[in-house]
């Protein structure tokens, strides 16, 4: 099957899966997104609302792929707001992919950050040790925990759940797990996604250990192709540079961590 991935293919909507009272994946055929790389997305189309990025989430079933999204603003709710059989628009997969290592890894998700965690967890090798962390506000917020240990089944791994509150698995903050584990255990490398200041300490907690380690960044996009430079992060453009970086780049750069773009490219602190 071939295209060009800057037009935009219009997909509908197969099955929708509840997975919070705020988060839903929405399955759809489509055999190029059903084989993307960890840490790629796609810019998706939602008639008559705008466009947006998404990561592309992984389906168990041959041909399909999925959008694992939570509404927040505008577009994000009327991708969650919709129903089998209405249409969506897809062009990509744009971006690069994480540097997959072999051996003892630790992959750290938060939010819908989780998505490209569950497709990187599709290349492990079964000798991989993989330790996963999830991290959530509280209990009702937590999802992918039973398909990260199946898609582990055949590996030596940990899956651990980390709740602001308590209210499920660790308490604490997920980057509270990723100190202890990373003063403990000799990984090989760390993987992670999800809100920018969790991906920035653990960041910092790996390289501090002189472990490898790469994030894949999300920032405001409007282009998906390096036009428009919405997703700046310093001299770096997420849509095209991206979205994974490794940590030593990502240290030197001084807007990582500590400063987002709104809508209007107006840097503000975090």
């Amino acid at each position: 099957m071939q295209r060009n991935h800057n037009y935009t293919t219009i997909c509908k909507i197969e099955k929708v899966i509840d997975e919070t009272p705020t988060v839903r994946t929405l399955v759809f055929s489509d055999e190029i997104m059903s084989n993307v790389l960890p840490g790629q997305f796609a810019m998706v189309w939602i008639p008559g609302i705008n466009e947006l990025p998404m990561s592309i989430m992984i389906s168990q079933e041959k041909g399909k792929a999925a959008f694992t999204v939570r509404k927040h603003g505008p577009a994000s709710t009327g991708l969650f707001n919709l129903n089998v059989g209405q249409p969506i628009g897809i062009r990509g997969p744009y971006g690069n992919s994480f540097d997959l290592k072999r051996g003892k890894l630790l992959l750290v998700g938060g939010g819908t950050g989780l998505v490209p965690m569950m497709r990187l967890l599709t290349f492990v090798e079964p000798t991989d040790n993989v330790t996963f962390l999830i991290g959530a506000k509280s209990k009702g917020e937590i999802f992918f925990e039973d398909l990260a240990n199946n898609l582990l089944k055949n590996n030596p791994h940990d899956v651990i759940v980390t709740t602001d509150d308590g209210s499920y698995g660790e308490r604490g903050l997920v980057t509270d797990m990723v100190e202890k584990l990373v003063n403990q255990s000799g990984f090989d490398a760390v993987y992670t996604c999800g809100p920018e200041i969790m991906m920035f300490k653990t960041v910092q907690l790996a390289h501090s250990k002189g472990l490898f380690v790469q994030a894949s960044l999300e920032r405001m996009m409007k282009c998906g192709v390096g036009i428009c430079g919405s997703c700046c992060v310093g001299e770096d453009l997420v849509c095209r540079d991206g979205t994974v970086f490794d940590g030593d780049h990502l240290l030197s750069n001084k807007e990582f961590g500590y400063f987002y773009r709104n809508k209007a490219g107006i840097l503000e602190k975090y």
